[in-house]
């Protein structure tokens, strides 16, 4: 019987630590997010923002790069090497002709004799084991690439910096259509619901009503078709509740198969606060005109750079060295001798012409500083056209949902007075179905303008730079 249970025991155990028993416990996450959670939660996992902050990683990389230019550079090297074969030169043979003179002008030798051709003797120089070693050093004494490439590595930090918070920014954005997106999608099918929950009650009792002989089959069937499209209609918002959950996850970077609940609402009074009131808004404090600003700077570093390309440039070095040759390898020998080498010098290099490539580089340098100053003149007479739409697109939705809303409530009245006639025998089916078909419409047209307005606020809040 202990058997049995150590058995059966050590099955479970196997079974709750079994991979795929885990992994599909860890698929079921899920997650009840505001707003502003999902906005922390895509800011810390969405996959372009992550790219965005790497970017910015690999800029600031480069621009300690940079700063190395200027420090120092330091290098050793050394070289040893074993001839097998020495190396031989062919030496001019010039001593037998000196010889023969010597010996003629002496009378040692007839006169007769002819002097042999100087001709080439193969000679071997050197020692089989050479050993040499030095330390070099150098330093950037006057560049101006170098200089200006320093002035200018704080304006490219900053604007890696300012494409990050621009990429943050519009992922603001997005994230917080999708949201609202999803709210209205699972509005709009919590009214349907609704609507199918009202319709089932009325097709009971009128059930009830034809059976006790106080209403027509008509009215049964009527109210049966009615309902039949509803749920059909219900199918139809779920799937797209499912796709616009769907599309909210994946705007945020959370995993498709997590589960996410929505604990914000939307009401009036959210798309109606904090909204400016005739506050002067300073347009130039957005990040698209400061990032644009900073490219401008950045351009202008650039064509700095080409300018002084004309300039020399100045550089100090030093090296030191030893070496030792040996016929045979005891360079481990203190008795024996090494040589040392030991030089301090300047390089100085003046750029005269390099076939007008500095200039061309200049005339391109210029052409993009014109260009970005373009851009900022352009942009600043589009955020303007921005503001403007975005001020009237909110104020048309703020009266079209105060306007939906009204609608709602007397379609509610008109809804509920039609259903105490229809009680009372002195109403029809035809009139409850037209009644809460404008009832339907009307919610469906204010969650609609609500969602419309909220969209509108997001556009707006952009457009002064408060997002």
């Amino acid at each position: 019987m202990n058997r049995i249970v150590i058995r059966w025991a050590i099955v479970c155990i196997c079974i709750l630590c079994h991979p795929a028993v885990r992994a599909q416990d860890s698929l079921h996450v899920v997650h009840r997010f505001s707003l502003d959670d999902c906005i922390a939660y895509a800011i810390a996992h969405e996959l372009n923002l992550q790219s965005a902050k790497i970017d910015a990683k690999i800029t600031e990389a480069k621009e300690k790069e940079v700063t190395g230019l200027a420090l120092p550079r330091v290098t050793a090297s050394g070289q040893f090497q074993d001839y097998l074969k020495l190396p031989t030169t062919l030496f001019p043979d010039f001593f037998s002709p000196a010889v023969y003179a010597i010996l003629k002008q002496e009378n040692l030798i007839p006169q007769n004799k002819p002097v042999p051709q100087a001709g080439l003797t193969p000679v071997q120089f050197g020692t089989q084991y050479n050993l040499n070693t030095s330390l070099n050093a150098s330093q950037t004494l006057f560049d101006p690439s170098v200089f200006v490439a320093l002035q200018a590595r704080e304006t490219i930090l900053e604007l890696a910096r300012k494409n990050v918070k621009r990429t943050e920014r519009d992922l603001k954005v997005t994230v917080s259509k999708a949201y609202y997106n999803v709210w209205i999608a699972r509005k709009q099918l919590q009214v349907v619901k609704d609507n199918i929950a009202r319709l089932e009650k009325l097709l009971h009792d009128t059930r009830v009503m034809y059976q006790n002989g106080f209403a027509e089959k008509l009215d049964v069937d009527r109210l049966q078709v009615q309902l039949n499209n509803l749920k059909s209609q219900e199918t139809e918002m779920q799937n797209m509740v499912t796709l616009s959950d769907q599309l909210l996850k994946f705007q945020i970077g959370m995993p498709l198969q997590d589960s996410l609940q929505l604990t914000d609402s939307l009401g009036f009074d959210d798309v109606k606060s904090d909204l400016l009131q005739d506050e002067e808004v300073d347009l130039h404090q957005r990040i698209d005109y400061q990032t644009l600003q900073t490219q401008l700077k950045a351009n202008q570093f650039d064509l700095k750079r080409y300018q002084l390309a004309w300039l020399p440039s100045l550089s100090a070095n030093a090296s030191y060295g030893i070496n030792a040759a040996r016929t045979s390898f005891n360079f481990f020998d203190h008795d024996q001798p090494w040589f040392k080498t030991f030089y301090v010098g300047l390089n100085l290099s003046v750029p005269l012409f390099e076939g007008l490539q500095k200039k061309y580089r200049i005339d391109q340098a210029k052409l993009n500083v014109q260009k970005s100053q373009l851009q900022l003149e352009l942009l600043d007479q589009s955020m303007q056209l921005e503001l403007q739409q975005a001020r009237t697109n909110l104020s048309n939705y703020l009266l079209n949902v105060a306007s939906q809303q009204k609608n709602m409530e007397l379609a509610q009245e008109v809804y509920e007075q039609t259903i105490k006639k229809y009680e009372a025998g002195v109403g029809s089916t035809i009139e409850i179905n037209n009644a809460e078909g404008d009832l339907q419409q009307a919610q469906l047209n204010y969650y609609t303008a609500l969602y419309n307005a909220m969209l509108a606020k997001i556009d707006y809040l952009k457009a002064i730079g408060k997002l």
